[in-house]
């Protein structure tokens, strides 16, 4: 919930492959650990450290390892961000990383 009042009302968090969440509260549940993707991973201790970052208008990518645990194993997974902004606030997330850097099974490919 800290993190609502940083996303509009229909933001959306895409965490590339995975279906897109949408919402500004319910990114911030997902994000603080109460929705259901984190209940069910059980995913804790959760941390970003920014490594590149640049911004163009109203787009900022950055570069980062993002950190949690899951079951007692820690994970540190590289990712590429992209958000973009408006009104001072969050309305585009999107995150690109390597399926191979989580726990998660990878999505079935169409074709």
């Amino acid at each position: 919930e800290a993190m609502a009042p940083y996303f509009t009302d229909d933001a959306v968090y895409h965490n590339i492959p995975l279906p897109p969440i949408e919402g500004g509260a319910n990114i911030a549940t997902m994000l603080g650990g109460g929705g259901a993707p984190d209940e069910e991973r059980g995913s804790k201790n959760l941390g970003w450290v920014v490594h590149h970052q640049a911004a163009n208008g109203d787009a900022v990518l950055n570069e980062r390892t993002d950190s949690f645990e899951v079951a007692g194993k820690r994970w540190d997974v590289p990712v590429c961000g992209v958000f973009l902004i408006r009104d001072g606030k969050i309305a585009r997330w999107s995150d690109y990383f390597d399926m191979d850097h989580t726990w998660l099974p990878r999505p079935p490919r169409d074709g």
